[in-house]
C-alpha cells in the first residue's frame, strides 16, 4: 500500500481550527519516531521553535524530554521548557505511530478535538505537525485495568461517559461504527504477508464466515434502536487518567471518536476489563454493569433507575459487545501488516474472533428474546 502518508499539517490545521477562535500552530516538520530520544531532541526542539515562535531563541538546553507511554499506535512524550522567568511550562507531544492512517481517521480526530477539549474533556490542542500534535500536560496517573472495575471509579467512569455522549461535534451525525468495521473487512481480507508464518496463519482466516456473522451482527443490532452519540470508541484503561489529590477523571485520546452507539461505548469499555492479557473472564458481571449503568443513566440519582431502563441498556451493551470483538479483530489483521511495532497483532485478532465465538450465542439469544417480548406487548 506504498509509504506511510505524511498528513498536510496546515491543510489539518486548518479543519481542526473550523468552529473555534484560535489559530492552531502548525508544522510541515516531521519527527522519526524511531530515533531514540537523545537523537529525537534535536528534531523535537527544531519542531517546538517553529511552532511556537516566542521559543525561537531557545536553547536546546533549555528543554527535556522524557517518554510518558508507548502505546501500540502512538508515542507520548513529555516537553518541558524553561522560561525566561525561571518558570517550567510542560506539553504533551503525541507522534502517530506508522501506517496508523489505514484505521485511523486524523482529519475527524483533529476537529473533534476541538469541541471535546472546549466541553472540558482531554487535554488542549496547542499544535500540529507532519505526524503528529502537541496537546497541553495533564498532571494525572494512566489507570490500570483493575482500577476501571473499582465501584467508585466505575461510577465516576459512568458519569463522565455520560457528559462525553452529550457533546455536539459538527457536522455528519451518521453513525460509523459499521462503516468503520466494513471498511476494516474489505482491506483485512484482501492482504498480502511476505512472512511465510504469518501467511500461514492468515490463511486460516475465515473471510466468508465473518462477513455472514457481520450481517447478521449489524442487522439484530439495528433493531434495538440504540441512541446515536459522539462516542469515544477506545476508552480502554490507558486512555483514562486520574488526579488523585483533586479526584478528576480526564479521558484522553479521541484517535478513533466519531458519531456511534451509545452500547458500543459502554460494551467497548466492558471488553477492556480484561486488560492487554485479554482475560475475558475479568468482564464484567450484570451486577456491575447494572452498577455501572444506573450511574450513566441518572448520574444524580442512580437508585431511582428503573429495572427496565437497566435490562435495555444491558442487552444494547453486550450486543455491541459482540461488534467491539469483530471491530479490533480486524483492526488487529491490517496492522499485523502495516504496523512495524513488534506485537502479535495475528495472535490478538483470533483472541478477540474466538471471544466473539464464545459469547455470541448467550448474547444473541437473549436479545432475541428481548426483542420478541417488546414486539408482543
Amino acid at each position: 500500500m506504498g509509504a506511510a502518508k505524511i498528513w498536510n499539517a496546515m491543510e489539518i490545521a486548518e479543519v481542526a481550527g473550523e468552529g473555534s477562535n484560535s489559530e492552531i500552530p502548525h508544522s510541515s516538520l516531521i519527527v522519526d519516531h524511531t530515533l531514540s530520544l537523545p537523537h529525537m531532541k534535536p528534531r523535537i526542539v527544531e519542531l517546538c521553535k517553529d511552532l511556537f515562535k516566542n521559543w525561537s531563541n531557545k536553547d536546546e538546553s533549555d528543554f527535556s524530554i522524557e517518554t510518558v507511554s508507548g502505546g501500540i499506535t502512538n508515542l507520548l512524550l513529555k516537553v518541558s521548557i524553561k522560561e525566561d522567568n525561571g518558570n517550567t511550562m510542560n506539553m504533551t507531544l503525541r507522534l502517530y505511530g506508522p501506517n496508523t492512517e489505514y484505521v485511523i481517521n486524523r482529519e475527524r480526530e483533529l476537529q473533534a478535538i476541538q469541541y471535546l477539549s472546549a466541553a472540558g474533556f482531554g487535554a488542549k490542542l496547542l499544535g500540529v505537525f507532519g505526524n503528529g500534535m502537541v496537546q497541553s500536560f495533564i498532571h494525572a496517573r494512566t489507570l490500570g485495568p483493575l482500577d476501571m472495575r473499582k465501584p467508585d471509579l466505575a461510577a465516576k467512569i459512568a458519569k463522565q461517559l455520560r457528559k462525553f455522549h452529550q457533546v455536539e461535534v459538527p457536522g455528519s451525525k451518521e453513525p460509523q461504527l459499521w462503516n468503520d468495521i466494513f471498511k476494516f473487512f474489505k482491506q483485512a481480507s484482501n492482504l498480502k504477508f511476505d512472512d511465510n508464518e504469518k501467511c500461514k496463519k492468515y490463511e486460516t482466516v475465515n473471510f466468508k464466515e465473518i462477513h455472514a456473522e457481520l450481517v447478521k451482527l449489524k442487522d439484530l443490532t439495528g433493531r434495538l434502536n440504540a441512541p446515536v452519540v459522539f462516542a469515544h470508541n477506545d476508552l480502554l484503561s490507558g486512555n483514562l487518567m486520574l488526579n488523585d489529590d483533586e479526584e478528576k477523571l480526564y479521558f484522553i485520546d479521541f484517535e478513533y471518536g466519531s458519531y456511534s452507539y451509545r452500547g458500543f461505548d459502554i460494551g467497548n469499555h466492558f471488553n477492556e476489563y480484561a486488560g492487554y492479557d485479554c482475560d475475558y473472564s475479568l468482564y464484567p458481571k450484570r451486577d456491575e454493569q447494572y452498577h455501572f449503568f444506573k450511574h450513566y443513566l441518572k448520574p444524580d440519582k442512580p437508585e431511582e433507575v428503573s429495572e427496565k431502563d437497566l435490562e435495555e441498556l444491558y442487552i444494547e451493551t453486550n450486543c455491541y459487545m459482540l461488534a467491539s470483538h469483530m471491530y479490533w479483530a480486524l483492526w488487529a489483521l491490517i496492522q499485523a501488516k502495516m504496523s512495524p511495532i513488534d506485537f502479535d497483532y495475528l495472535g490478538y485478532f483470533f483472541l478477540r474472533y474466538d471471544e466473539f465465538k464464545r459469547q455470541k450465542e448467550k448474547c444473541l439469544s437473549l436479545a432475541e428474546s428481548y426483542l420478541s417480548k417488546n414486539d408482543s406487548g
